[in-house]
């Protein structure tokens, strides 16, 4: 069997200084780029979140008036497109590509500069999509987007112009981290990490990434058809020109399946990091683990008719992906058992990163339960579009992914600045969240069954909807309250927590293994891997944790510091890329710009259509040769000086 040479490694450069707005514009350090995301996605995490707060205002009672059909329909979809593509994708983003090289042992991403790219599209493609919002001519149709009510017949204004452009951005980012991280794991391991051997999380990551670049060209297929529908006057979606617009759903949903997994896989590998730390036990049933997720990714692509059924397509096509859909119940199901497998009999600790984790466990699995109902297509027909439905996928989404990735904030937060978050404001933010999560979520399964629709603005009285709405609202509220205290005791702990020694939890895969927080170089030395839990099997052998061979990790700096406090020792700094002698490729600002000029390219074709053709034609001409020069010089620099 053919053998894959290595590719060249390179650590992030900090140019002449790491501080300055010009260094983050300019950074290629895959550890930079991860903190650039976590503050942009927790931001548009929370402006989703408040739409959402809006319209569970509006619904707080009967016949509500605060927003009227249009606003509210904006809302809505904003909210949807904002927390699945600006908030929940990008908050995994945040680990991809804080973790995977440290996880890995290597000093950096197979493609720093595409990787930096990649955040900026993702941040100009978000201001794209959102701005409009504060005009008031924000996408109105739905985050799904179903033609024909997307087309110009039905919505003939400018804010599907935005939906469409801004989703496209969007997309080039998420193929182009797809492609790099891809790379990065499959040829940059350090010596001894076989595949067998790499931590869960980098696993579901990459199952992840094979998923983007498979969905994504799906999406861009239905958005590209819509988008000629409405610049060009072509008829791909128009029923009079005998278009069927199923076609829209079909290619949609085969994107908008995958796409759950996108976002809850990422999720599952936080957890399988987050509970055999805080259980002292490694994980149970790995090789399990490793095929269940893949098994999940490859199924995923034969269940998306199941958000069909209600649209005649056949009891062949029905039983097909009713099969499906409660076939791929039981990968997932075996994760659950797995997880609880591995805390059972475990000298358990409850941080908050460990309850978030629990948190996730246990509403992940209502959610599934309520998703098998729906692998029925007779109980779907009577739950289609109603809050049933909403209560599930949010069980799944915000049960699942956004629980675990706060279990990840938490644990990886002295990873990333070396300080600790505190605990005990993180177990109000976390019983808040739980609390609030399921005040909100769960009576929109009676609502639901009691028949209310979904994506209502309004509702008459008298309909057995008012108690389970105003719950739900209350919880809202609740949420509110958690993402405060979260946000507080994040800039708190960023200036003041506790200082945090390498391994403050006794973790023990490789990123525990270098100090806090990570050097820019990741490791002086890369490291020699010989098992799952590296640093367990380390500080277990016969040498003391200040007695490492030298090679066997790397230069390490570890310390056994198992209680989530600090330690009241100084650890020294590490020593620097050039007293080490390690090659750093050079920051620069070609991937902003190139970024920046894409969708100042992409608005220059709304200007086209809605405006003044003459300015949109003028506008995209020189955003395009913009792109081109940036390029041109982001191919023709050099990655790399000697120091």
């Amino acid at each position: 069997m053919a053998t894959i040479a290595a590719a060249p490694t390179y650590a992030p450069s900090t140019a002449a200084s790491n501080t300055g707005m010009w260094s983050w514009i300019t950074t290629v350090d895959h550890k930079r780029i991860a903190v650039m995301y976590l503050y942009t996605s927790l931001f548009f995490f929370m402006f989703g979140g408040l739409e959402a707060v809006i319209i569970r205002t509006q619904l707080i009672a009967p016949n509500g008036t605060i927003l009227n059909a249009e606003i509210y329909n904006q809302l809505m979809t904003m909210h949807g497109t904002t927390m699945i593509f600006l908030a929940v994708m990008p908050l995994s983003a945040v680990f991809f590509n804080f973790l995977i090289p440290l996880q890995i042992g290597a000093r950096d991403v197979a493609f720093p500069r595409l990787n930096a790219f990649s955040y900026w599209v993702y941040l100009f493609g978000g201001i794209v999509i959102t701005m409009p919002i504060f005009f008031a001519l924000a996408p109105n149709a739905g985050w799904f987007g179903y033609a024909p009510l997307t087309t110009p017949q039905f919505s003939p204004g400018v804010n599907i112009d935005y939906w469409v452009i801004g989703l496209q951005i969007l997309g080039i980012s998420s193929l182009a981290a797809g492609f790099n991280f891809i790379t990065t794991i499959i040829n940059m391991r350090a010596p001894g990490m076989n595949l067998m051997r790499m931590p869960i999380f980098t696993w579901m990551a990459l199952v992840t990434q094979f998923l983007i670049i498979l969905a994504f060209p799906a999406i861009t297929v239905a958005l590209i058809f819509l988008q000629f529908d409405r610049f060009f006057g072509t008829q791909f979606y128009a029923i009079a020109a005998g278009a069927d617009p199923l076609l829209w759903q079909h290619l949609f949903w085969i994107f908008g399946h995958p796409e759950v997994y996108i976002l809850v896989l990422p999720a599952f590998g936080l957890v399988s990091e987050i509970i055999p730390t805080f259980s002292r036990k490694p994980l149970f049933g790995y090789p399990v683990m490793v095929y269940s997720g893949i098994l999940i990714g490859f199924l995923g692509f034969g269940v998306w008719a199941h958000h069909m059924f209600a649209v005649g397509m056949g009891p062949i096509a029905d039983t097909m992906f009713s099969m499906m859909t409660l076939l791929i119940a039981i990968p997932t199901g075996v994760k659950i058992f797995n997880w609880i497998s591995t805390m059972w009999g475990g000298a358990l600790r409850f941080t908050t990163a460990m309850l978030f984790a629990i948190g996730l466990v246990s509403l992940f699995t209502i959610g599934g339960i309520s998703g098998v109902m729906h692998g029925s297509p007779p109980a779907d027909l009577q739950q289609t579009d109603t809050y049933f439905v909403v209560a599930h996928f949010h069980y799944v989404l915000f049960g699942g992914s956004i629980m675990a990735i706060f279990g990840g904030i938490y644990l990886y937060f002295p990873k990333m600045f070396g300080r600790l978050m505190n605990e005990t404001l993180g177990k109000w933010h976390f019983w808040l969240y739980f609390i609030g999560m399921n005040l909100t979520f769960f009576p929109m399964h009676y609502a639901g069954m009691l028949g209310m629709p979904r994506r209502i603005y309004r509702y008459d009285g008298g309909q057995g909807w008012e108690l389970f709405n105003l719950i739900s609202t209350i919880g809202s509220y609740m949420l509110v309250v958690a993402t405060a205290i979260f946000v507080y005791n994040f800039f708190r702990s960023r200036r003041s927590g506790a200082i945090a020694t390498s391994d403050p939890w006794g973790a023990g895969t490789l990123e525990w293994s270098i100090p806090s927080p990570a050097p820019e170089y990741n490791f002086a030395e890369i490291p020699t891997v010989r098992s799952r839990y590296p640093v367990w099997d380390i500080k277990s052998s016969e040498h003391g944790a200040h007695e490492i061979p030298h090679g066997e990790l790397g230069e390490i700096h570890m310390r056994d510091h198992s209680m989530d406090t600090a330690s009241t020792e100084v650890e020294p700094a590490p020593k620097s890329a050039k007293e080490l002698g390690i090659v750093l490729p050079n920051n620069t600002v070609m991937p902003a710009i190139a970024a920046l000029s894409i969708a100042l390219s992409s608005l220059g074709l709304v200007l086209m259509r809605n405006e003044n053709k003459t300015v949109g034609v003028v506008w995209s001409v020189v955003s395009a040769i913009m792109i081109f020069v940036s390029i041109y010089y982001w191919m023709t620099t050099p990655l790399e000086d000697e120091h």
